[in-house]
């Protein structure tokens, strides 16, 4: 099974050529250095690529990347993988990585087999071209979430790392996530957006999945994938993770002056 891209033309450019001049901008050549996982965002690349390609210019990119990304639509499981075929970009198809979704599945059966989740979501897909773009060879394993329930993501973060811990390869775990989503704000509101961001970014960087959703919730944070998140950080403390690293946090007002509609995005190597 080919899963056509749903954003390409209206999160990234729908054309080869234009996509990798846009990466070309986004993506620094840098050292790159080995790291468990990556916090990136998922907007329009107008808006976060420059934000994305700051923490991919810094990670090397395996063979095998997961990613973790919210439902935002609701569709299909609360857990939602594909296990076989190819995801297509204007950069190529990805495979999956049948052999590691497998294995995910059979560590945590919280995980539904269920493309229908996949079809229109684009938290997970603007993230492909980026690993494609520093790996043209990378495999994948996309899953989408649309649950916040503690008992199930420590689960998913439990197989996360006996997946990796066992697999014999690197794999890089991708949490796909936007910040606060901030309507009609204004530079001091904004000031106070930026605080809240900062805090559930200070639990990530702590490698806290707990308090993660603890401040999500009680600070009302329109953070779109704490979820993926904390899976990720609980998986990635199994694996050894010690520190989160912040590389990059901005908005949208960054890129278009406009205080109309505002969203944050950061950018964390976890290592």
């Amino acid at each position: 099974m080919i899963r056509r891209p749903a954003a390409s033309g209206r999160f990234y450019p729908a054309s080869q050529f234009a996509l990798k001049k846009q990466l070309d901008r986004f993506i620094s050549p840098k050292d790159r250095k080995r790291a468990i996982a990556v916090v990136a965002p998922h907007a329009g690349y107008d808006f976060s690529g420059r934000t994305a390609g700051a923490v991919f210019s810094e990670v090397e990119v395996p063979g095998t990347a997961i990613i973790l990304g919210p439902n935002h639509w609701g569709a299909g499981s609360d857990f939602a993988i594909m296990s076989e075929g190819a995801w297509d970009t204007p950069l190529g198809e990805v495979p999956i990585d049948s052999e590691i979704a497998a294995a995910l599945k059979k560590a945590c059966d919280v995980l539904e087999e269920d493309a229908a989740a996949h079809e229109s979501e684009h938290s997970l897909e603007v993230e492909v071209p980026f690993l494609q773009y520093l790996n043209p060879d990378v495999q994948i394993v996309p899953i989408a979430i649309s649950t916040q329930n503690e008992t199930m993501l420590e689960a998913l973060g439990k197989a996360l790392a006996e997946t990796i811990r066992n697999a014999g390869k690197d794999i890089l775990i991708v949490a796909s996530t936007d910040m606060s989503h901030t309507e009609r704000s204004n530079p001091p509101r904004q000031e106070e957006v930026r605080k809240r961001d900062m805090m559930a970014i200070d639990a990530i960087l702590e490698l806290d999945a707990e308090k993660l959703l603890r401040v999500v919730r009680e600070e009302r944070i329109t953070m779109c994938g704490p979820a993926p998140v904390a899976a990720t950080i609980t998986g990635s403390r199994l694996l050894g993770a010690e520190r989160g690293r912040l590389v990059s946090y901005t908005t949208s007002y960054d890129t278009t002056g406009d205080y109309s509609y505002v969203v944050g995005y950061a950018g964390i190597i976890i290592e």
